[in-house]
């Protein structure tokens, strides 16, 4: 009989947390053509969540916003992180002269932000990071992670990737994505004769660009060869696109695909051997386990390769904001539903410290709301009026079940969609004079939401934020610095 404490009782958690991923591009959301079979298996487990959404439509404002609970306007992270990545006087003299981290210096860009891993960490939990942080200063473990295997730069090419472990950055040579597969599995390993729970979670840089066929394994992106990519529309390119079509653009569209599509089948793979492993250990039952995507994408949706920044000015299309959700635990969550709540990434801290029992000191100045009702199998009646937001510099969307509105401060251009009877949001109603009502009521409700939430000094409304980058802390904190990329 081995030993417990009373720690041992609460559940070990799992975040499983994939790039750029699609809602639509999961054959258990209904996309015939895509080969998920444990993502599928985990959804048979759980919950899939239909309408989960980001914070941000970019991945370093999204992560952010997962791990904190604040929206872009409240932590500060308003595009990517382009610069900030890695101390280069940290790294060996032979890796220096390397243009990939050419004159960068850490930054720690939620430095002082409280992270639900904190908490964790500071009542029993011991967490774990396998895989992509994209948050600054990946050298050095923050959060309360004592496990850190990442990446230097935050995200990188499926092959050759400068992987982090011990403060030390190395080149290496294997496939990404099992690379951190096998990190994740180790960690498991050393987990056999260890009490307490741990959080792990396992950040995949799968499904992200590049796309192109030496990045996958040859076996999966050839087995996409003739799919018909039902999902992907062949729309003309969008007017605000920033990837413009090239001569063979049907060709580059098949190969595009079908390397998307082999990375979520690769990732899918290894995410099967995570669930493999907690089973082996008897840990399953025991186990929270919680997949989602950092944003939304658009591979081909609106004439657009890309999602929030795929355009300029950004858009807010839900395929670029809406995200894959599941939460599985075999026995104590509900196996084999779909969840129709309109649910943000910002919810998910406040429901995984209910559902653990524990207390957020800042949850009064947070927006997001528990939805753990759901998880015990407790009623969980979600008011019509119940709406989502999301911000992307000065680009802001408020949404109901059936009306969008988007609006980009100062000058626009804004959009009015009506969901219900335009679920792909083609026709653009801002116009037309008999929607004006509408949209001044939702703006007021955009407005005062923003007013509640947002942290003057970072506000997103005052960063001119072009989605190529962000190079230094926002607001006055960047002491007049540039703080985006143009």
């Amino acid at each position: 009989m081995s030993n417990r404490n009373q720690a041992d009782d609460r559940p070990n958690i799992v975040m499983l947390l994939s790039d750029d991923q699609g809602y639509w591009a999961m054959a258990c959301a209904g996309n015939p053509d895509i080969r998920t079979p444990n993502l599928d298996r985990l959804a048979a487990s759980g919950m899939r969540f239909e309408n989960f959404f980001c914070a941000s439509p970019v991945c370093s404002p999204a992560r952010a916003s997962i791990l904190t609970g604040r929206i872009p306007s409240q932590h500060g992270v308003h595009d990517w992180i382009r610069s900030g990545n890695v101390d280069v006087a940290r790294l060996d003299p032979q890796m220096r002269d390397d243009g990939r981290f050419a004159g960068e210096k850490a930054i720690r860009y939620l430095e002082g932000q409280l992270a639900f891993t904190e908490i964790l960490a500071e009542n029993g939990y011991e967490c774990a990071l396998s895989g992509k942080w994209h948050l600054g200063d990946s050298l050095t473990p923050q959060k309360g992670f004592s496990h850190w295997y990442t990446i230097g730069r935050g995200g990188c090419a499926y092959y050759s990737p400068d992987m982090v472990r011990d403060g030390k950055v190395a080149i290496e040579s294997r496939y990404i994505t099992d690379l951190i597969t096998e990190d994740a599995l180790d960690y498991l390993d050393g987990r056999g004769a260890k009490d307490g729970p741990f959080y792990l979670s396992v950040h995949y840089t799968a499904p992200h660009s590049p796309w192109e066929r030496q990045h996958h394994p040859p076996e999966i992106f050839d087995s996409y060869a003739d799919s018909p990519f039902t999902r992907n529309p062949k729309d003309p390119p969008h007017p605000w696109s920033v990837h413009k079509p090239s001569d063979k653009e049907e060709e580059d569209r098949q190969e595009r695909l079908q390397g998307y599509y082999a990375a979520v089948t690769a990732m899918d793979r290894g995410i099967g051997r995570i669930l493999d492993k907690l089973e082996a250990m008897g840990a399953r039952e025991n186990t929270l386990v919680f997949f989602t995507s950092d944003n939304g994408m658009n591979m081909g949706h609106h004439g657009i390769w890309g999602k929030g920044n795929g355009t300029f000015p950004q858009n807010m299309y839900d395929t670029s904001v809406k995200v894959p959700a599941i939460i599985s635990r075999p026995g104590r969550v509900a196996e084999g539903e779909t969840c129709d709540a309109l649910l943000s990434h910002y919810d998910f801290m406040p429901t995984l410290l209910d559902y653990l029992g524990l207390e957020n000191p800042e949850a009064d100045r947070l927006p997001g709301k528990s939805f753990a009702a759901l998880l015990r199998g407790q009623e969980f009646d979600q008011p019509e009026s119940v709406v989502v937001y999301d911000e992307y510099g000065p680009v802001r969307m408020i949404r109901t079940r059936q009306w969008k509105y988007v609006h980009r401060y100062p000058y626009g251009p804004n959009e009015l969609y009506d969901l219900a009877n335009d679920p792909d949001e083609y026709n653009n109603l801002v116009e037309e004079t008999g929607q004006k009502p509408r949209i001044e009521k939702m703006k007021a409700q955009l407005d005062a939401w923003f007013v509640r939430y947002a942290d003057p000094l970072v506000d997103g409304t005052r960063e001119a934020t072009y989605g190529v980058g962000q190079l230094d802390l926002a607001g006055p904190a960047g002491k007049g610095r540039q703080a985006y990329a143009r």
